[in-house]
């Protein structure tokens, strides 16, 4: 089959032809139909996030066609419509092997410590499918499996956003983007988009934000505090993974305001007075990934109408254009939200 294989030493990507991979008893082989292209991934070619393997397949927002099920599987079937929860247990550390693979000390993510779905085939556990209705472009259940599923998870279960909360959303990207889409829809208010480029700010706003804010301006924090009457905000979303960002959110918080870091960086986290910190009950919080109960909830979502997706797909590209499609998110060119590789 035809894969992406990016050589950590070397710092090249390429398509390849490599043997097509067969699953293990209690695993699947999908079809890929769709992948998005994500800014980790732009982060794991450039250097500036670590793989674990020498070699890998990126890709870690796939769906497709189920081509063939393990010998222990039951219930999946070929050729059903799915989508891949992109992460793993490791199945061997004390809370695997306890029954609470939640509490796994070693979640092993696709595309950076196995192969992921830049890629004809990929391999999966079963247990790691959500179905796609035929009403669900495949193409946008794909993005479900980040650009959409992170955000939601931050939002709903990290930060424990409600109704009325208001919030200030950093980097409106592909995650961004749609925090502040689920945002809107879990009863916001208001919503404050913040992005240095013009483009962004407009996506903001077209999104369902209140606001959008340029972070080079000196008066950030009082115009927040103007949009808030007075008080900052009581979430604080920093998409983009940045030292630079997170002191200036923390700025923007109000008492018992919860600042939440999905963004991810190798730069060290440096926060203002520790003491005015605690004086104001305020929360730094890390976040990581999503759950296979949240991929469900997003496909219904989309399903019924209730989460448009339908303005998410920038462009949808063939394998052999991938590392174009890296660059463009890269360089972002062409305002690009998710590119969609289709093998």
């Amino acid at each position: 089959m035809k894969a992406a294989r990016f050589d950590q030493t070397k710092r090249t990507l390429s398509v390849e032809d490599i043997p097509t991979p067969e699953p293990a008893p209690h695993e699947v082989r999908v079809r890929v139909q769709a992948c998005g292209v994500c800014l980790s991934d732009v982060h794991l070619i450039d250097g500036s996030l670590p793989g674990q393997l020498d070699v890998v397949t990126p890709g870690h927002e796939p769906a497709g066609v189920i081509d063939a099920v393990g010998s222990a599987v039951p219930f999946w079937q070929p050729g059903q419509r799915v989508l891949m929860m992109a992460g793993r247990t490791c199945r061997t550390c004390r809370w695997c092997a306890a029954g609470q693979p939640e509490n796994c000390e070693t979640v092993q993510i696709m595309g950076f410590s196995y192969d992921g779905a830049w890629a004809e085939y990929v391999v999966v556990p079963a247990v790691a499918l959500v179905p796609v209705p035929d009403t669900v472009p495949i193409e946008q259940a794909a993005i479900c499996a980040d650009a959409v599923s992170t955000p939601y998870a931050a939002l709903l279960e990290k930060a424990q956003l409600r109704p009325a909360e208001s919030i200030a959303i950093w980097g409106i990207g592909g995650l961004g983007v749609h925090a502040v889409k689920l945002a809107r829809l879990m009863g916001a208010a208001p919503i404050i988009a913040i992005d240095p480029l013009e483009d962004a700010r407009k996506r903001a706003l077209a999104a369902g934000a209140d606001a959008a804010l340029d972070p080079t301006t000196d008066d950030l924090p009082t115009t927040i505090r103007e949009l808030t009457g007075g008080r900052g905000v009581d979430v604080a979303l920093d998409v983009v993974g940045s030292t630079a960002i997170l002191a200036q959110a923390e700025t923007c918080l109000a008492r018992r305001g919860r600042l939440v870091m999905v963004g991810m960086s190798m730069e060290p986290t440096s926060l203002g007075p520790g003491a005015l910190f605690s004086i104001q009950s305020q929360t730094l919080l890390g976040h990581l990934g999503y759950s296979k109960a949240h991929l469900d909830q997003l496909v219904r979502l989309v399903d019924s109408g209730r989460l448009d997706l339908s303005d998410s797909i920038s462009d949808v590209v063939p394998l052999d254009d991938i590392v174009d499609a890296v660059d463009r998110l890269a360089t972002k060119r062409g305002n690009p939200i998710r590119i969609v590789v289709k093998p």
